[in-house]
């Protein structure tokens, strides 16, 4: 006979799960007590909910299993629904344990309680509450299932706190393995004779159920059929932009020519992106709800396809599957598409070739000094801002699972995701970009690093405001400058409190033997980059974007 706590433990274990991230809470003390006796799990202390939501999610991303996080009712469960909103967007596996009252107590409005089921079921793939100890196996393996079939998602399981500590005599259930989606028969020959009279096609993809075998296979087949490739929002490393097919990043701040490219292309590809708003740069690259281009869209639910876009071949099927069966399409019609392919590649080449900003510090040399300086399979995380324009840009991702940032536009990502990160690939380097806004939401999770030794470098990008907002602030009502503004911490001398290695870099002549320092510091290290308000974006000054606000207004 086990408590609950052991029992759940146990359950984890069967479920391959190495590390959970947490705060720890007394509804949930019972399994804590079950992870004391684990010697297969690490657990991690994080320093806010929402911050071991994030590291929970980026687990999931990289390794392609839910990533496992507890927190405690009431606050602790509410701090963590960023992390849960992120997972359901960017379609991440994770599971999330969420301590509760005692059943004796549901419904009295008791000490921290909450509705549960509403809240998570709005924001999640599933929840559920566990309210008979010996089903613990049984909804563990239910969630690690859900939260990878399909479109895979967050599911929410709620702990009842003494039904933690009832006992039991129960085994856990084998390891939850998904069953993935295939193309039907005779899909394949549509998308082969779509192929062979398309002279402009054009493969987006992007979400969830990627392996670096599927990145292969989708290398060989974009060489044989002579298909241009581009990846949606945040998932640049999906496609090695080396590869000679590579076109560029679609969705935020992309290439005009590549955007013009899209509108004009007579195939689109969409293989595993759901062609969100971010991806379609708010539905402009492909109209709703018939695009004019042949839409092709490939996604794992069949939910996702006709949702926005009518496609002329919608194919339930995972990324796996289809590219796998793609690769082995004949190339009938390449031929013909090579100066199509040369095209979009030549232009992302060119579109590398950094734009000159103001400032002593230049994002875009940066970005370039970071792209030289890191190791090809160095990942690079972060969250939300303007700031990240820049190396969406000119940072080349180069391997699989290289880049890890949220889809869904959440600010404080980066440092936590840069932890889980390092704690679960501790011989990558991994690197965290974060503007000042953006550190300061999640910044506390340096002491998360330190205390694990999870030696990353973040760089701060320090311009003294929320940039992204008050770029559009000026896009909208210019020189009206309304809670934009920030005063900032010595960023620098904050991560030395912590115990990290820190510096600040005041033009770019400094960075990289900064970076090198940081890299070797053999500790978590963090470089305060103070950068020029005008250099708000990769593009356009802050200047610029007001007066072309003004001018917009005056007619």
């Amino acid at each position: 006979m086990r408590h609950g706590g052991s029992i759940l433990a146990k359950a984890l274990e069967a479920q391959g799960v190495d590390t959970v991230y947490c705060v720890p809470g007394e509804s949930y003390l019972a399994a804590l007590d079950g992870l004391y006796d684990s010697n297969r799990i690490k657990t991690i202390v994080c320093r806010q909910e929402g911050g071991a939501a994030m590291m929970a999610e980026a687990h999931g991303k990289l390794t392609g299993r839910p990533g496992v996080c507890f927190v405690t009712r009431g606050p602790g469960a509410t701090n963590s629904s960023i992390g849960v909103h992120i997972a359901h967007q960017d379609s991440t596996p994770m599971v999330m344990f969420v301590g509760l009252p005692a059943r004796e107590h549901f419904d009295r409005e008791a000490f921290q309680e909450f509705d549960f089921l509403n809240m998570f079921r709005a924001l999640a793939k599933g929840a559920e509450i566990i309210t008979d100890v010996k089903r613990i196996p049984e909804y563990v393996s239910r969630a690690f299932h859900k939260a990878m079939s399909g479109r895979p998602g967050p599911i929410v399981i709620g702990l009842p706190e003494d039904m933690l500590t009832d006992l039991a005599d129960v085994e856990p259930a084998p390891m939850a393995m998904p069953v993935l989606a295939a193309p039907r028969a005779g899909d394949m020959d549509e998308v082969q004779k779509l192929l062979a009279k398309s002279e402009k096609p054009i493969v987006i993809v992007g979400g969830a159920g990627w392996s670096a075998l599927t990145r292969t296979d989708l290398a060989d087949a974009a060489s044989k059929l002579n298909l241009p490739v581009g990846c949606a929002f945040r998932f640049q490393d999906y496609f090695d932009n080396r590869h000679p097919c590579y076109a560029g990043h679609i969705g935020i701040g992309p290439d005009p020519a590549l955007a013009k490219a899209i509108t004009e292309s007579d195939l689109v590809i969409a293989i595993g992106a759901r062609l969100g708003e971010a991806t379609t740069s708010g539905y402009t690259l492909l109209e709703p709800p018939v695009p004019k281009q042949t839409l092709i869209h490939v996604h794992p639910d069949p939910d996702e396809l006709g949702k926005v876009y009518r496609p002329a071949l919608g194919i339930a099927a995972s990324p796996q599957t289809f590219v796998a069966a793609l690769a082995k399409l004949t190339p009938a019609g390449a031929e013909s598409r090579a100066k199509w392919v040369k095209k979009l590649n030549d232009g992302y080449k060119k579109f590398l070739e950094p734009e000159t900003t103001p400032g002593a510090v230049k994002l875009e040399q940066v970005a370039r000094i970071l792209d030289d300086v890191l190791p090809e399979n160095a990942i690079v995380t972060n969250g939300a801002g303007n700031c990240n324009g820049f190396f969406n840009r000119y940072y080349v991702y180069k391997t699989w699972r290289s880049q890890l940032a949220p889809s869904c536009g959440a600010m404080g990502y980066g440092l936590p995701a840069a932890i889980a990160a390092k704690l679960h690939q501790p011989e990558r380097s991994v690197v965290a970009i974060a503007g000042d806004g953006c550190f300061m939401m999640n910044g506390q999770e340096l002491a998360t690093a330190c205390q694990y030794g999870a030696n990353i470098v973040v760089l701060v990008v320090n311009n003294g405001m929320y940039g992204t907002i008050r770029m559009h602030q000026e896009r909208e009502y210019p020189g009206r400058v309304m809670a934009t503004s920030l005063v900032n911490p010595d960023f620098a001398a904050l991560a030395r409190s912590y115990g990290a290695h820190g510096e600040t870099v005041e033009e770019t002549g400094q960075f990289r033997s900064a970076l090198i320092r940081s890299l070797d510091a053999g500790k978590p290290a963090l470089i305060e980059l103070k950068t020029d308000p005008e250099a708000l974006t990769a593009k356009m000054t802050l200047t610029q974007i007001r007066k072309a606000a003004e001018a917009r207004l005056k007619k």
